[in-house]
């Protein structure tokens, strides 16, 4: 195929880009505690992260830092190790968050830019995102660079609007969530989802 790609094949990037970040997930989950806890304009940078964050990862998975775990195969199992545990830590962090409906809370802190754009590369979902999307809609290796390109660049534009409604989400329920008490009860929920988020990845093989 000579051509980088039809309009046709956008659109299949765009949707399947578009699905699979505005889904439910570990970045959603955690975007929709923070908007409730610390409001929307605290959890900017965590969006940020997140919206310059994947498309990164995205490029050098396609570009061939996945070919490290078929050179180096316990790479993987130590990387989702790791990711896997901190996504329990994470969990148990938001479950035990003390977080002030009026978002003055100074004890708890939201995710900064460089620490949202770390998480990617220990996120299960993340990982498979970018693996999936780079393996099914690169079409040839001649321009397989460019193609990688146009990819994050879809994710960025998808990235945006996910972050953003999920962000927002979490601000809408604060004026529902008036209490501390009830903001801590829905944290607890959003930590049981982050746990729920990843067990098929525990048992995958």
């Amino acid at each position: 195929m000579s051509q980088f790609y039809t309009l046709t094949m956008i659109l299949s990037i765009f949707f399947f880009a578009l699905a699979s970040t505005i889904t439910p997930g570990p970045n959603n989950i955690m975007l929709l505690s923070s908007g409730l806890t610390f409001g929307y304009k605290r959890t900017i940078p965590h969006a940020l992260g997140i919206i310059f964050g994947f498309p990164l990862m995205v490029i050098c998975v396609g570009t061939g830092i996945g070919k490290l775990f078929d050179v180096v195969p316990f790479s993987h199992t130590i990387l989702k190790i790791v990711g896997i545990c901190y996504l329990f830590w994470m969990a148990w962090h938001i479950a035990n968050s003390k977080g002030s409906p009026d978002a003055g809370n100074k004890t708890d802190k939201p995710f900064t830019f460089f620490q949202a754009a770390f998480f990617q590369w220990i996120n299960p979902k993340a990982w498979i995102m970018a693996a999936t999307s780079t393996t099914a809609f690169i079409t040839d290796h001649q321009i397989a660079f460019i193609q990688v390109m146009i990819i994050s660049v879809i994710y960025f534009f998808c990235a945006v609007f996910s972050t953003n409604s999920w962000a927002l989400g979490g601000v809408i329920l604060k004026k529902i969530i008036r209490n501390e008490r009830a903001v801590q009860i829905f944290n607890i929920i959003m930590a049981i989802l982050i746990i729920g988020s990843i067990i098929p990845f525990i048992f995958e093989q």
